[in-house]
């Protein structure tokens, strides 16, 4: 036999013919023909036949009717669909203009429940929606029958892994939402913009929805509002009133001059932060109200003072009636609690919050160090030199009453009123110009003025009703130590169309310039009243020029000061007050 080479019987190829690259990876390829088949095609033609059936689920969840454009069909990268120009009707009731409309909604389906008999939705996205909220002078919202209609739909939480028995609560979101707020037919200027919003079911009995947006106005261009978040829960009742709620609110990183636009359409002149924060529990138609407000860095616009205000204040309070009355509303500054002392108490009622008139008010000031209202002075008005001291403490109770009808209902109500009281004791003010003493010999007294009482009846007459109580405070004599060996006297009256000052005794020129420059609104225009020098005219005061010559003598002072709210204050020689005569009383020949 014939031996066969070794060589030869290892000549076998070790690197055999592999197949080409389209054959080795053939179901990748198949499965990226897939994918763009999914991408490209279902949008390309519309689901005509479940547009009127989508149309009608929404509309039946929501008891409004509901229009759609076109319904898109998506399968990646979940399948769903896409409406378009999306519009849900209002109530006639409300209006004729849509409560929500939207350009593009993107819904997307549960993927286990397609192979099951009743399809879930496991999310609804709108973008850019606008939102009309409509407020009726009975008291009713348009999103009323809506929350109660939903409230009537069995559901299962958002989160649950698995069907049940009832279909899962859909995760309803919306992104550039614009939510806008109308009275009755008018729409006001004020809207919420950019808004974030999100509502979904933790449990079956009860709703968690989060907002966030920008406050803005529609009749002024204003940027740097701030930021309103909302967050908390609503249940299921049979009522609006009866829905269990708690909500906790947040407008943060508002600069005060952006919030006074956006709360009084205008700048309001004040410069610095603010933060409100707000907490409510209970139920829609009563719940108890938490409300903080803090500042910081507060001053005014036209002027930056040595310092600033950062204050803090709370208020708490029970929310009845659909929110539209607020009762036992107690408000401290600072928060009570707080390490900080006490400066203001107030406290009162809001039956409607429709009328403010008919709100009771009570101002309490516990004890108000004088020198720290100097301190708001300053940042108040840059007039106030900076080497004015005070002391004392302010104390007082001050009172609204809103408007009431004396005798019969169908008298007109009178107007409203304040009335109370506000003293400073241990008064004192000082100044390098005025030196020693203090300006201030006394306490200060303002009180409400009595109104005298009603004329007696006479038989057989209708007595008149008695006048009604009016905005009227008086400042009570006040001792001020101007030079003379008397003090001299300061007395006043306040009402709603302004006030009129007498200030009389004996004055010396130099005292009445200090007097006059430590409190700057009570000196506008009194250097033009001081007695003139016929050769030099006004009479100069000694403690600006002291090289003037000798400080003249104390004359008698006689001024009165007259000043409508708003307008400028003039100083006068008081008219001399007529001598009254003894009836019995003859002259001696």
């Amino acid at each position: 036999m014939q031996e066969t080479d070794p060589i030869y019987e290892q000549s076998e190829d070790p690197y055999p013919p592999r197949p080409g690259i389209f054959r080795r990876y053939l179901f990748l390829w198949v499965a990226f023909a897939v994918l763009i088949v999914l991408a490209i095609v279902p949008p390309l033609f519309t689901v005509n036949r479940l547009q009127r059936r989508i149309a009608t689920s929404i509309s039946d969840s929501l008891g409004r009717p509901v229009h759609l454009d076109r319904v898109t069909l998506n399968l990646l990268p979940l399948p769903g669909f896409t409406l378009d120009n999306l519009v849900v009707g209002e109530d006639p009731a409300f209006g004729s203009e849509p409560i929500i409309r939207a350009n593009s909604v993107r819904v997307t389906l549960r993927f286990r429940s397609l192979w099951t008999r009743r399809v879930e939705f496991s999310t609804i996205s709108f973008t850019d929606p606008s939102v009309n909220l409509v407020h009726l002078a009975n008291g009713k919202w348009n999103i009323e029958s809506i929350l109660l209609q939903a409230s009537h739909i069995e559901a299962a939480p958002t989160a649950q892994k698995r069907a049940g028995s009832t279909p899962r609560f859909p995760y309803i979101e919306a992104t550039g939402a614009r939510l806008n707020f109308k009275f009755g037919q008018e729409k006001i200027p004020l809207s919420l913009t950019n808004a974030d919003f999100a509502l979904w079911l933790p449990n079956p009995q009860q709703w968690h929805l989060r907002i966030k947006a920008n406050p803005a106005r529609t009749d002024t261009n204003v940027s740097g509002t701030g930021t309103i978040q909302i967050e908390g829960t609503l249940g299921r009742a049979a009522s609006l009133a009866q829905v269990p709620i708690h909500l906790q609110g947040e407008w943060r990183d508002a600069p005060l001059g952006g919030a006074s636009y956006v709360l009084f359409g205008r700048d309001a002149g004040w410069r610095g932060n603010m933060t409100l924060s707000a907490n409510a529990q209970g139920t829609v138609g009563n719940s108890a109200v938490e409300v903080k407000l803090s500042a910081s860095d507060a001053r005014r616009a036209d002027f930056v003072p040595k310092s600033s205000l950062t204050f803090q204040a709370e208020c708490l309070g029970t929310a009845a009636n659909l929110f539209h009355s607020f009762n036992n509303v107690r408000c401290s500054w600072p928060p009570t609690g707080s390490s900080g002392t006490q400066v203001v108490m107030v406290s009162g009622s809001l039956p409607d919050i429709r009328q403010l008139d008919s709100a009771t008010v009570n101002v309490s000031i516990p004890g108000l160090p004088a020198d720290r209202l100097l301190t708001w002075l300053h940042v108040l008005d840059q007039r106030f030199p900076d080497d004015v001291s005070m002391a004392g403490t302010v104390t007082g109770n001050l009172s609204y009453h809103p408007g009431y009808s004396p005798g019969h209902h169908s008298n007109p109500p009178a107007p409203a009123f304040w009335d109370g009281a506000v003293f400073v004791t241990g008064a004192k003010l000082a100044s390098a110009e005025a030196g020693p003493p203090s300006l201030l010999a006394g306490d200060i007294a303002i009180r409400s003025e009595v109104q005298p009482a009603a004329a007696p009846h006479v038989r057989g007459r209708r007595s008149p009703p008695p006048p009604p109580p009016t905005s009227v405070f008086v400042l009570e004599p006040t001792a001020l130590a101007l030079g003379g060996k008397e003090p001299a006297t300061l007395e006043g009256r306040f009402d709603a169309t302004g006030y009129t000052l007498h200030l009389s005794g004996m004055a010396t020129p130099a005292r009445l310039h200090a007097l006059a420059a430590a409190l700057p609104q009570f000196g506008e225009g009194l250097a033009e009243a001081l007695p003139k020098d016929p050769a030099s005219g006004p009479v100069p005061n000694p403690a600006s020029n002291p090289a003037s010559g000798p400080v003249p003598n104390p004359v008698r002072t006689d001024l009165r000061a007259v000043r409508q709210w708003g307008a400028a204050q003039v100083w006068t020689q008081a008219p001399p007050h007529p001598v009254a005569r003894h009836p019995h009383r003859t002259r001696r020949p």
